[in-house]
């Protein structure tokens, strides 16, 4: 190497050593200040249309609408795609396509299945449809689904399911022990199309088998498949809802977290999301916070309280 050259290398050693420097703390380690220091927040397409809202059934509006109001990513409900949209390709890349201009990740999937019933061929056609809507996230490049245990179905209407805390008696003739076995077996069966998909499925919180924590975690445990997780759902939990929340975290892979903004529907749990975020963190999950507003007030205002709300607690300390 001749002198010149020398010299050169020489020199930009020396500046690549003064910016690894100037990237470390006065600790010697690397500075971190640039990392995201926050939880993604989504906005849930549910929050808007609310099986109620038809001009706001449009999955497009919705996507807007997050836009608009400065969300980092959009959770689908899939009830909201029309069956001829459902069945077009086109149709359903263009949804894709829309998120992608507009900068927002379609981040995960809310379905509906129901595995709790003694008639087999009904639990495949259930097992049938959670394939069918797993193919759809890959169709749509989301990564996860929640997924929820089903209900025995003997509540009149869901109206009545509130009215009980969500709790329901099985049929007659069985027990809930009885519901355990069809749950996971249908789950398992299912695990193959979402590693072929790479879509995680979450159980959720819900009602059915998922009303209590042991419930979802009995199912994960028992599937025992890091395809199916948890989606822990901040609302779902009536009484004691802190120390449920604690026991699914650790398996959380989506997070829901709802809000009651002019008093909710069926009933109205004060959430303290600092205390929340704090649980989360603590057990490391640096995932999707999707808002499912539920509340009575109007969404123009009501959603953008709950996206601060959020941020803020969601904010690392």
């Amino acid at each position: 190497m001749d002198r010149r050259r020398f010299l050169a290398a020489c020199a930009g050693a020396a500046a690549m050593e003064k910016s690894v420097t100037s990237l470390q703390a006065d600790n010697g380690k690397p500075d971190t200040s640039g990392a995201r220091t926050t939880n993604p927040i989504a906005l849930s397409t549910y929050s808007l249309w609310r099986f109620r809202n038809e001009p706001l059934r449009d999955i497009h509006r919705c996507i807007d609408i997050a836009s608009e109001m400065g969300f980092d990513g959009v959770e689908l409900l899939l009830y909201q795609i029309e069956q001829n949209t459902l069945l077009s390709n086109s149709a359903m890349q263009q949804i894709k396509r829309h998120a992608f201009r507009l900068g927002l990740p379609l981040c995960g999937m809310s379905t509906h299945q129901g595995f709790v019933t003694p008639d087999r061929e009904e639990r495949q056609r259930n097992i049938d449809l959670t394939i069918g809507q797993i193919e759809t996230c890959y169709q749509l490049g989301i990564p996860t689904m929640r997924v929820n245990t089903g209900r025995w179905g003997t509540s009149k209407n869901f109206d009545e399911l509130m009215k009980n805390r969500g709790i329901e008696p099985p049929l007659e003739g069985y027990t809930e022990e009885d519901g355990f076995p069809w749950v996971i077996e249908s789950l398992e069966r299912c695990l193959p199309t979402a590693e072929k998909c790479g879509v995680v499925l979450g159980l959720e919180n819900h009602w059915g088998l998922g009303l209590t924590p042991e419930g979802v975690m009995r199912i994960v445990n028992a599937v025992d498949s890091p395809w199916l997780q948890v989606t822990l759902d901040t609302g779902n939990f009536l009484e004691n809802p802190y120390e449920k929340l604690e026991q699914l975290a650790p398996q959380a892979v989506f997070v829901q977290a709802k809000t009651y903004y002019g008093g909710g529907q069926w009933y109205e749990i004060d959430i303290d999301y600092n205390r929340v975020a704090a649980m989360l963190r603590r057990h490391n999950y640096r995932g999707w916070v999707s808002l499912e507003f539920e509340g009575m007030e109007d969404y123009h205002t009501a959603i953008p309280k709950s996206l601060s709300l959020l941020r803020n607690a969601f904010a690392a300390s």
